[in-house]
C-alpha cells in the first residue's frame, strides 16, 4: 500500500494489524495546508491498506495534540483568492474549502476503527479530527476548544456538525462553538466527547489507546469493520432504515469463515488467528469448494 512520503506525519506498527499515526510537526502541530493534505492521504492509504484493523491517532509534540491551524500560512492561502470580483473570489476559494473538509472526512471514512489519543492541547481543527474519529481518550491534563469563533470564523471542517452527535447535548454544543472558551479532560468526558480520561499526559494515554487497538485487532476484522461501518449508517439514519440496511450487509458478511471460527474457538479454547482482509483471487474455473 503506498503511502504519501512522511513529512509530518510520523507511522509506525507497534503490534500486529494496529497502525500508529503521529502528528509531527512542532512545535504546536499547527496546520498548514500541506500538513492537512498529508493526514487526508494518509487515512485514504490506511483504509486501503488490507494489514491495518486499527489506527491509532496520536501526537509525538510535548504540549498537545494540535494547536489547531497555522494561522499565518491559512492568511497567505485564502489571501491568494482575492480578487475585485467576490463572486469570483467565492468560486475559487470554494474547492480549498471543500478539499480541506474532505482531508479531514477520511478520518472518518477509514473503513477501520481510529483512535485518538489527545494530550495537552487540542483546538480547533483538533475537533474537527477528533469528532471524526470513532473512540477518542484523553489525558488527564487535556485542554480543548472550539477555537475559530474566537479568530474571526465559523468552524467550517467539521466540528459543528459532528460534535454535537457526539455529545448529544445541542445545547452545550452551540455554547461551546459560540463563546470558543477553554473545557477541560473532566468536562470532556462528562459531556460524553471522550470514553475516557487517563491520568498522566502523552506517554500514559497513548499507551492506554494502543492498549485498547490490540484487543480490538485480534478479533475478527470482518465483524470490526461491519460493526463500525452499521454504528455510522444508524448514526444518519432512521431505527427502521438501518434494521433493513443492516439485514442486508449481514446476509452476505455472515457467510464469512470468521463466524464459525470463532463460534468454533469456545468450544476448542483455541485461539483464532484470522485472514487478512485482502481478497484471494482464484484462477479460471477454480472452486472454493
Amino acid at each position: 500500500m503506498a503511502y504519501p512520503t512522511p513529512t509530518f506525519i510520523a507511522s509506525s506498527r507497534p503490534s500486529p494489524h494496529v497502525l500508529l499515526l503521529s502528528l509531527a510537526r512542532p512545535p504546536v502541530n499547527a496546520f498548514s495546508e500541506a500538513f492537512w493534505r498529508e493526514l487526508g492521504d494518509t487515512f485514504k492509504a490506511a483504509g486501503r491498506d488490507d494489514d491495518v484493523r486499527v489506527v491509532v491517532l496520536a501526537s509525538d509534540v510535548e504540549k498537545g495534540f494540535t494547536a489547531g491551524l497555522d494561522l499565518m500560512s491559512a492568511n497567505g492561502e485564502i489571501g491568494a483568492y482575492g480578487r475585485v470580483d467576490p463572486a469570483r473570489s467565492a468560486l475559487a476559494m470554494r474547492p480549498h474549502i471543500t478539499d480541506f473538509q474532505d482531508a479531514i472526512s477520511q478520518i472518518s471514512h477509514c473503513r477501520v476503527p481510529v483512535i485518538t489519543a489527545v494530550h495537552g492541547l487540542c483546538l480547533g481543527l483538533g475537533l474537527d479530527i477528533i469528532s471524526a474519529a470513532d473512540v477518542r481518550v484523553c489525558s488527564s491534563d487535556a485542554k480543548f476548544s472550539i477555537r475559530e469563533v474566537v479568530v474571526g470564523l465559523a468552524a467550517d471542517i467539521g466540528s459543528l456538525q459532528r460534535v454535537p452527535k457526539v455529545v448529544g447535548n445541542d445545547s452545550l454544543a452551540r455554547e461551546l462553538a459560540l463563546t470558543g472558551r477553554f473545557f477541560d479532560a473532566r468536562e470532556a468526558e462528562k459531556m460524553g466527547l471522550v470514553s475516557r480520561i487517563v491520568t498522566g499526559s502523552r506517554i500514559e494515554v497513548l499507551s492506554d489507546a494502543l492498549g485498547m487497538a490490540e484487543e480490538i485487532a485480534k478479533l475478527s476484522p470482518i465483524a470490526v469493520i461491519g460493526t463500525k461501518h452499521l454504528l455510522d449508517h444508524a448514526r444518519d439514519h432512521t431505527i427502521q432504515e438501518s434494521l433493513d440496511y443492516t439485514s442486508l450487509w449481514n446476509s452476505v458478511m455472515l457467510q464469512s469463515q470468521d463466524f464459525p471460527a470463532t463460534v468454533a474457538s469456545f468450544a476448542t479454547k483455541k485461539k483464532v488467528v484470522f485472514e487478512s482482509l485482502g481478497a484471494k483471487p482464484q484462477k479460471r474455473g477454480q472452486s472454493k469448494l
